[in-house]
Order: structure tokens, then sequence, then C-alpha cells
């Protein structure tokens, strides 16, 4: 099938700059070379808005959706991308409105989603966007934005100065390590005190009990293996803790299986599987990027949590990092506590959406504020699991 491709007429307040929608796999495929040039060339570049991450989770985590990559030219030159599609419709028992959303959201946790713009471009590229955005009037709920600093927040305001209603929510916390001008002795010596002599002392006793081998996957051979032990090894550390999805079902873990080809290939994975005796115990999933070590996922054998083997692998992974010139260690999203043992900053994530000028932009808006009114009531009023139940159902209805 070919490439489905709307162009749209310059704007007389855009200049040169014109509009093209890719909706089919075809064009998403076809623009990876200059999609990684543009990232590159934008101050948005991270491994979640590449190429590679995003095509691979539309291949496999897009159903149900319709592809919307809305790209501007000037002169020929790609100088803006919003990797958007069109999420299923919102209360369809009730009233039958679709989204827009970024690329990424939901499965799997991307984040630092953003629209990409060429540097120097900001303004052309965001003014066309917002006016091809502001002429379809589509209700745009962006998850997972750097709350102080994206190109989505530009957009938002193109749009409210347009008219459009705007709300803002913090979602979660991304801690992260600035490792820029620390040695593996200077970053220890930075941490709590207990902290420090417990991460010296996990080291050491498992180097005296154990033969202790980290091994990062550095082929193809290696590669499926490794991943297959990072899967076991997170379903086996959380079945005794309520069980975890991130890391379960058929299309989760093909998403991984190919993104992490891909990662491989180009030099960006990161994936670590901490052997005792020869026994793969603890595993990390992660990626490096630019200068970004970004810690994604990980797993170890519960039955050797009394060895502390999971935040050996860390520590031994922000070594690595460290070693091998890494500016930042980021552990992306998520306030558990365990990262705060070793990073001090974070970087907040939010969710920004936006409503149409329109009866129907109102309605949305109202539908949506009265459905978390009710939310936020049952989890004062009702029990946590009773609670629970309806705002999952609730959830479950809105999506």
């Amino acid at each position: 099938m070919s490439s489905v491709v709307r162009s749209a007429a310059p704007a007389a307040a855009t200049g040169a700059a014109r509009i093209e929608t890719i909706t089919d796999p075809a064009g998403f495929h076809a623009m990876r070379e200059e999609w990684a040039e543009l990232l590159e060339s934008s101050a948005s570049d991270c491994v979640f808005l590449s190429w590679e991450w995003l095509s691979t989770w539309w291949k496999h985590l897009g159903g149900g959706r319709q592809l919307d990559l809305i790209a501007v030219r000037q002169g020929g030159e790609l100088i803006g991308l919003a990797p958007l599609m069109v999420g299923r419709p919102r209360l369809g028992r009730l009233i039958p409105w679709r989204t827009r959303e970024f690329l990424g959201t939901g499965s799997v946790g991307s984040d630092y989603l953003d629209v990409i713009v060429r540097r120097g471009h900001e303004s052309g590229a965001l003014d066309a966007l917002a006016a091809h955005l502001a002429g379809e009037e589509l209700v745009l709920r962006l998850d997972q934005v750097n709350r102080r600093s994206c190109a989505a927040l530009e957009l938002a305001a193109r749009l409210a100065r347009r008219g459009w209603a705007r709300t803002e929510r913090a979602s979660n916390v991304c801690p992260f390590i600035d490792l820029r001008g620390l040695t593996w002795d200077s970053y220890r010596a930075s941490l709590e005190p207990e902290h420090r002599y417990n991460c010296k002392r996990r080291l050491s006793a498992l180097t005296k009990r154990f033969d202790t081998r980290l091994e990062q996957v550095a082929s193809e051979a290696e590669r499926p293996d490794a991943l297959a032990a990072l899967v076991a090894l997170h379903i086996e550390r959380w079945n005794g803790r309520g069980g975890s999805t991130a890391l379960r079902g058929a299309k989760v873990v093909a998403f991984h299986e190919e993104v992490t080809r891909l990662a491989l290939e180009r030099g960006w994975l990161r994936l670590f599987v901490l052997h005792l005796d020869g026994k793969p115990v603890a595993a990390l999933y992660g990626f490096r990027y630019r200068h970004v070590f970004s810690f994604y996922q990980s797993g170890f054998d519960p039955s050797y949590s009394r060895y502390s083997v999971g935040q050996a692998t860390l520590a031994l992974t922000i070594k690595d990092a460290l070693e091998e010139g890494a500016a930042e260690y980021d552990f992306l999203h998520g306030d558990e506590r365990y990262k705060f043992n070793w990073a001090r900053q974070v970087r907040e994530l939010g969710r920004l959406e936006l409503y149409p000028p329109s009866a129907r932009g109102w309605l949305c808006r109202r539908t949506v504020a009265l459905d978390r009114a009710a939310r936020s009531t049952a989890r004062r009023l009702l029990p946590g699991s009773v609670a629970d139940w309806v705002a999952r159902r609730a959830e479950r209805v809105l999506t």
C-alpha cells in the first residue's frame, strides 16, 4: 500500500511552511533517515522520540488507533514533526469523541514525549502546526511531557491564543544523577553515609561469596537470552508483590524483542545480567542515547534478595555509565524510594489537555472534569480496593 500523504497549502501567517500528514506505516517507514536528522537537530532529542522506538511501538502496540504524523516542511526541508495518533473514541457509550495523542502513550512507559522542532525554526514550525490542529478541532491529550521545557508547551500556548481551553497536570517525576565532572569515587562520596557504606558492603560481600560477573550484551547472539533472562527475573521479582504488567503480554514482549535489536544495532542498548557462580540472578535494561544513560527496567531473583543483587547491579551500571563518559543517569518516571538513595535531582512530567473553542470541545472538557471529580470522591469516601475498582472501570470507559 502506498503512503497516504495529505498536503496543506501554506498559510499566509507561516510563510513557506507546508503541512504533510502521514497516515500509514509505509510513509512512517520512509521517514527514518530524515526523522533521525531532525531529532538530532532539536531540543527534544531523546531515545523515546527516536524513529526506532516510536515506529516499533506503532507496529506492536498501536492497534485501534489511526496514525497521524504531522510534518512541517519549508523549502523541502523537514523543520517540524508532531508524532501523533488519533486514539480510540473516548466515552464511546456516551459521547463518541476522538483525541489526538502522542505515539508511545500508555503502553511501555515512554517518557519526555514531545513535538520535534528543528532549532532556529521553532516559531515557523509551531505556528504551522497550531494552524493545522486548530482547523481540525480534535481534542489533544499529550502525556509524559517535560513540564519545565518542551515544544509541546509552546504549541499549547499558541492554541490557547486561538481560544482553546488548556489544562495541565503533574503526572510523575524522573529522578536523575548529573554525572558531569564526577568519577565513581567522587560520586560515591556524594551519597548519604549510610547508603555509601551499604553500597560498598554489598559489592564487597558479593565478590567474596560468589564468582561475580556483570555481563553486558555486545552482540545479537547474546541479546535474546539476556532479554529472556530480564523478563523472567522481572516477573519473578514481582510475583509475590502483586505482579507487574511492565514486561507481560505477547505484544509488549514482541515490542521489546524488536526495539532491543534495533537499539543494539544503533549502539544504544545497555542490557546487563549479573551472574553469581554462573547463575543469572539480576538484570538491568537501559539505553545509552547521546550523553544520557536511561535506566528502563530491571529484575532479580528474590531468593538472592538478602544479597541486594538488584541494588548491586544498579550500582555497577552507574559505575559503568561514568566510565563510558555519560553525563547523566536518568531513572525515568517513578518516585520509588530507592531511586532517591542514588539521585538528588528530578524532572517533572505532566499531561497537557487542549480543548477546541466549540460546543463539542466544551462538552468534552466538562465530561472529563466531572469524571475526575467522581473518581476523587470515590477515593475519598470508599475503601481503597473499591475505589481502585471504580477508577479502573471509569478509565476503561474513558479510553
